[in-house]
């Protein structure tokens, strides 16, 4: 019997935030441990920061993949820390290792993201995100991000 694959869900988002964006990006992780998908982001502070410690908090796994070559460098909500040693260009890792993407708000990096993942064909969804950008589906909180996340997986 083939066990099932815990589904993947990448929250991307800038390295600083404000307390605002931190909070949602908290529930964000939360949502996803509480329907018990991994946690995957870039792993530094900020908004990955904030969804890892949500994530945590529920009893979730998190994974993040770091820009440069030191574990240490990730935050402290993360599990497992890949080192890509690739800096900005990580962000292929982490949108093509998602099965899909919540971005949270952010700036020109999760832009990058944001295009790599509809470029993959990856559900992107966006939370408070200041781009109106096609191919991308707009929620207006936590639950409904995850919720519609897992549905667009499921029917992949």
């Amino acid at each position: 019997m083939k066990q099932e694959v815990r589904k993947q869900i990448g929250v991307i988002g800038a390295g600083n935030c404000s307390n605002e964006t931190g909070v949602l990006a908290e529930k964000v992780g939360k949502e996803i441990a509480k329907k018990g998908a991994v946690l995957l982001c870039g792993g530094m502070g900020g908004v990955m920061e904030a969804a890892a410690r949500g994530a945590k908090l529920e009893k979730g796994m998190t994974v993040g993949i770091l820009p440069g070559t030191c574990r240490e460098d990730a935050n402290p909500w993360i599990d497992i820390a890949i080192l890509s040693g690739m800096g900005h260009a990580r962000n292929v890792l982490i949108a093509q290792s998602s099965d899909a993407l919540i971005a949270v708000s952010g700036e020109y990096g999760t832009l990058s993201e944001i295009a790599l993942g509809i470029k993959m064909g990856k559900p992107v969804l966006v939370l408070d995100c200041k781009w109106d950008i096609e191919g991308t589906y707009r929620v207006r909180s936590a639950e409904e991000a995850v919720e519609l996340a897992l549905e667009l997986i499921k029917s992949r």
